[in-house]
């Protein structure tokens, strides 16, 4: 309430058409700020938004807020950078690589050069779990790099040996590299149900698949059809039950779990009889059913 009484008593001028307190709502969340803020880094792109005098020129949504259509929830990184021009992250931040190119958006070099993968003597870019992205990394990376390791230690004589039990060797390594692991599928359905318990029950869609599981697995079977927003900043070795897939065919979700070598262990399903409808004597009932797939 005192950012708004703030608001109100900042009124613009024709030398100075923002406020003091300036309402952002960037990709659907509200941030506040002060006009100073936005403008601490000159050239960016938030600098010429706000520094220009025809402010009708910048769109607003329907409470007359300044709209941005970019990721709300990296947003605020970008803005606590604004403040201090320093860049703090949690631990094990998963999703640095879209941070840069949210920077890259706003016109924040120096902001770039921070989220820019580096490179030392000592340690090679994916040895930093913050350097980028998990899902951007392969999951062999560390197999193939020992195997690497190892087959240029090999002896010449053996190199130039049979190459059939080298290559085997090499292949069967490469596939037993992939990490074990949970996923559970879960879902909310309803069903109508008739006097006649024989008759087919009438199904209607899913309207959410949720995943339970290690994020880092559910980020390598699901890929671009995993929704985050739910839990954006959840390291990659931590467990989360609030993910969901951008569709809702379970047999699509099944055929991902299946391409990567995951196989269904149980299942388990509630149901209830919501209510009976008035005019038939067909009864409604709502069930929450689970999958759960293991991969060894």
């Amino acid at each position: 309430m005192a950012l708004a009484d703030n608001a109100g008593c900042a009124k613009p001028s024709e030398d100075f058409p923002f406020p003091e307190i300036i309402e952002l709502n960037v990709g659907g969340q509200v941030y506040i700020t002060r006009h100073p803020t936005l403008v601490s880094v000159p050239g960016s792109l938030l600098w010429e938004m706000f520094t220009q005098k025809n402010v009708r020129s910048l769109a607003r949504d329907s409470k007359g807020r300044f709209f941005v259509d970019r990721d709300g929830f990296l947003f605020r990184y970008i803005l606590d950078y604004m403040r201090d021009q320093q860049l703090v992250l949690p631990d094990h931040f998963p999703e640095r690589s879209r941070l840069q190119r949210e920077a890259e958006y706003f016109m924040l070099p120096e902001l770039v050069k921070m989220l820019a993968p580096k490179l030392s003597k000592q340690n090679s870019l994916g040895d930093d779990p913050c350097q980028s992205d998990p899902e951007e990394l392969s999951p062999n990376a560390d197999a193939t790099r020992n195997l690497t390791s190892a087959s240029a230690t090999l002896p010449s004589a053996v190199a130039g040996g049979p190459g059939g039990a080298v290559t085997a060797g090499v292949g069967a390594a490469s596939t037993d590299v992939r990490r074990a692991g949970f996923i559970t599928i879960g879902y909310r359905g309803s069903y109508t149900l008739g006097r006649d318990s024989q008759t087919d029950a009438k199904f209607r869609r899913v309207a959410r698949i949720m995943v339970c599981g290690k994020t880092s697995l559910a980020k390598e079977v699901f890929g671009d059809t995993l929704n985050e927003s739910r839990d954006p900043d959840r390291p990659p070795e931590r467990y989360t039950s609030r993910y969901y897939l951008k569709f809702t065919f379970l047999e699509q979700a099944f055929d991902k779990l299946a391409d990567a070598g995951f196989h269904m262990v149980a299942c388990n399903c509630t149901g209830t009889c919501a209510f009976t409808h008035n005019q038939t004597d067909d009864r409604i009932w709502t069930s929450y059913t689970e999958y759960v797939f293991y991969r060894e």
